[in-house]
């Protein structure tokens, strides 16, 4: 995974390295399912693999993506997705909702109560395998680990590839003026984004879902406030490119049409 050191501006090195885009266009969805095949269906098993080479679920008919690619060369990196409420059924649940209902703590946050043009969640994070080398790496589609927040050269690492698309779904929810962001996470996944600010509220108990997992809320007004100042550009990069994506697809918008989504 590719790391840097926590020094100067993080927006311009990310910048140097990587692009991350919302795949609004047909070329750029079938890249995002073919980096979801590669590593959840044949790095990993936690898919079956498809004849097509292509991994896709219901969730993604009313769901925005998130692609990073090697700039100058578009060798694709990673992804994620922001899933929405079911503009068909607005009573469907998300699958958090389902996966966790017995273990969310509803005296924390209940989802069932919120407006469901205010929810989304975040699921199918992915890194490519090349980008994922280091030990205990190869196990996982998009790893963190304490080696990302110690001491290299007497500099802290950076982990640019995950936190970007953590920020890129995050720049996408609040385009859509969605406020509330659920996501299964590992139980350790909070304390290290706490270090850069990154508000990250567990909600529930573990549940065995492809390791251990626990339902986390991220409050996107929250994480924009409090990330540490050295984040910030990172961030604010990766919020015009979210918001030049969908200026130059003003029709991705209508996918979601029962949603009250700023123009």
């Amino acid at each position: 995974m590719n790391t840097t050191s926590i020094d100067g501006n993080l927006g311009s090195k990310f910048e140097e390295w990587f692009e991350l885009t919302p795949a609004l266009d047909q070329g750029s969805l079938e890249l995002v399912h073919r980096i979801r095949h590669d590593v959840y269906c044949r790095d990993l098993g936690w898919e079956p693999v498809r004849p097509s080479g292509l991994e896709i679920d219901r969730y993604d008919q009313h769901a925005f993506h998130c692609l990073l690619k090697k700039r100058g060369t578009g060798v694709p990196v990673g992804c994620t997705r922001v899933i929405v409420a079911n503009p068909a059924n607005l009573s469907e649940l998300l699958p958090f909702e389902m996966s966790c209902r017995d273990v969310l703590d509803r005296s924390l946050v209940d989802p069932a109560q919120l407006p469901r043009d205010a929810v989304c969640e975040v699921s199918r994070l992915a890194v490519m395998n090349t980008f994922r080398q280091r030990k205990g790496e190869t196990s996982q589609a998009a790893p963190i680990s304490n080696e990302d927040f110690q001491s290299r050269a007497s500099a802290p690492r950076f982990p640019f590839i995950p936190v970007s698309l953590y920020l890129g779904a995050t720049a996408i929810a609040r385009r859509l003026g969605i406020a509330n962001i659920f996501v299964l996470t590992e139980p350790r996944l909070a304390s290290h984004f706490s270090r850069i600010g990154f508000d990250l509220q567990v909600i529930g108990g573990e549940i065995d879902h492809r390791g251990k997992r626990v339902p986390s809320l991220m409050t996107t007004s929250k994480i924009v406030k409090n990330l540490r100042p050295m984040i910030q550009p990172l961030y604010q990069m990766i919020e015009r490119s979210v918001e030049a994506a969908f200026l130059e697809h003003p029709e991705a918008l209508q996918r979601v049409p029962a949603l009250d989504l700023p123009g």
